[in-house]
């Protein structure tokens, strides 16, 4: 009996050169562009979850969203070219998907900063109830961390979550938000600044 080829050649140790040929092997269409294209999804899906939750401030919301993430990239596929990183188009399309999110929120203004604020105070409260001092006070300091990132303009928050988050060079993240590296690096120091004086009572 025949057996399927491996998607993958378990030689090769470059994450990107992985991508990419499945993401060929997605393009061409063949008996194999499902399963290639469910290990790409299981490659990246907890990643790109957790990217959206960071911008959204909301993780109830991600998992949809990551679904049209990769709704998107797979209909996307008979287009694709190898001109950058796998990452970089997959976190561009994630770029579009989030911002228009975005966008679709202010414009129906369905969550506003005081219910956040409101949310926040509450998640907080639950963890001293039932979590040791220590904890307690990490718990806070992050809840606060990802509060005042969600209030970051969305290029600057983007760039911290991929800088921060995912460990992606300069050059990728300014390849993402279609911007200049030195563009990049300063949105990442504006937020940055911001980031110090929102946390300034938790940094002292």
């Amino acid at each position: 009996m025949p057996t399927t080829p491996p998607i993958i050649d378990e030689n090769t140790e470059d994450p990107n050169d992985i991508n990419v040929a499945l993401m060929l092997r997605v393009k061409s269409g063949g008996a194999d562009a499902e399963i290639a294209f469910q290990e790409l999804v299981e490659l990246h899906q907890n990643a790109v979850i957790g990217t959206i939750a960071k911008m959204l401030g909301n993780a109830s919301e991600s998992e949809d969203i990551a679904q049209q993430v990769f709704v998107r990239l797979w209909k996307s596929a008979p287009r694709y070219e190898v001109k950058a990183k796998f990452t970089t188009f997959l976190y561009t399309i994630t770029r579009n998907l989030v911002f228009n999110e975005t966008k679709r929120k202010q414009r129906k203004k369905e969550h506003s900063l005081e219910e956040q604020e409101e949310n926040s105070f509450t998640q907080i409260e639950d963890k001293q109830s039932h979590s040791p001092g220590d904890e307690v006070l990490q718990a806070e300091l992050q809840s606060q961390v990802d509060k005042a990132i969600a209030e970051l303009p969305e290029k600057q928050r983007l760039a911290v979550v991929l800088r921060r988050y995912e460990n992606m060079p300069y050059e990728q993240i300014a390849d993402v938000l279609e911007l200049s590296v030195s563009a990049v690096k300063s949105q990442l120091f504006r937020a940055r600044n911001t980031l110090r004086e929102s946390l300034s009572h938790y940094l002292d």
